[in-house]
């Protein structure tokens, strides 16, 4: 539907950093475990582990360790995070967006409501991919390819099918007009595996996180075609974004983390304002521009009302594109 833009929860709305309660780390364990959801080389992979690093390098915690539970759409983790939750208090699980949207469609019968919500961290834009030497320049170009045969554009993400990175990818092509059901969509089980599809020849376009895309162009491996801000990223101010280019669609997926259930409230909050400590850090502005991140934090009851606004929204958006 070009002309309508995507009103993403996470959103220019939801960019500011929000403050909560203070509160003593003296709570906090040594180590931070953190567990993630999906393989190596994915959006979580990264945030979990440049969380960590920051807040090592920051001197905030002693040590951090991490643990790579894939499968199910995240289901997995989850469901581990929730039969082992006694022995789970050091734990944090990364998680974002697709938390709400496999939720919803079933993919898995739990959702955060199940977990214990610690905080909202950063936002990420979507971005589409192509490989540096496969002789699409532009989105436009690839919309030629698209029109000509919808099949022979097959689009590479790391989320299952009706996931956020097919999300991304169908709402853009309807931007441009296209049926979004015609999308030829091949899920992987990572971000990092979802790459190597496209770098390999076995897809033409990845439909992935802005940060995740950013050290594979430094390396002259890809290019990114648009992203699905609604203003250029200073990290990567050379690519246009959707809606610039007359497709109206802007999306920003939340990453964040959460603990098991049951876990102490005092650990809870002590892990929330650890976090929120973290931003005044010079390593985590190393990790966050590397990445091209936008800072978002919500702690505890804030991220409560945050998730249960989002779930609302893209559930209808969902409806309305038939996924549900």
């Amino acid at each position: 539907m070009k002309g309508t833009k995507l009103a993403a929860v996470a959103s220019a709305a939801f960019l500011a950093v929000s403050t909560g309660a203070s509160v003593s780390a003296q709570d906090l364990p040594s180590n931070i475990h953190f567990l993630i959801p999906g393989g190596a080389g994915g959006g979580w992979d990264g945030t979990a582990r440049g969380t960590g690093l920051a807040l090592v390098g920051a001197g905030l915690i002693d040590s951090a360790s991490y643990e790579n539970l894939s499968g199910g759409g995240g289901g997995v983790a989850i469901a581990h995070l929730i039969e082992t939750a006694d022995q789970q208090h050091d734990t944090m699980m990364v998680n974002s967006t697709p938390i709400v949207i496999r939720s919803l469609t079933g993919v898995f019968p739990q959702s955060f409501r199940d977990l214990t919500p610690i905080a909202a961290t950063i936002a990420d834009y979507g971005a589409l991919v192509v490989a540096a030497d496969g002789g699409v320049e532009s989105f436009d170009d690839l919309l030629t390819a698209f029109r000509e045969d919808p099949a022979s554009v097959k689009v590479a993400g790391g989320s299952v099918r009706g996931g956020m990175d097919h999300l991304v990818a169908a709402l853009a092509f309807q931007a441009a007009g296209e049926d979004p059901l015609s999308v030829a969509y091949i899920p992987y089980d990572a971000g990092g595996d979802a790459m190597t599809g496209l770098l390999s020849g076995e897809t033409q376009v990845l439909s992935t996180g802005l940060g995740e895309a950013l050290a594979q162009r430094e390396a002259g491996q890809v290019r990114i075609l648009a992203v699905t801000s609604d203003e250029r990223v200073a990290e990567a101010a050379d690519v246009p974004t959707l809606t610039e280019m007359g497709y109206e669609m802007v999306f920003a997926n939340w990453r964040g983390f959460f603990g098991a259930p049951g876990m102490p409230e005092e650990r809870a909050d002590a892990f929330a304002e650890v976090l929120g400590q973290l931003y005044d850090t010079p390593e985590w502005e190393e990790v966050r521009a590397r990445n091209g991140w936008v800072n978002l934090y919500h702690p505890r009851a804030a991220f409560v009302e945050f998730l249960e606004a989002q779930e609302a929204a893209v559930g209808d958006l969902m409806r309305r594109m038939g996924v549900i």
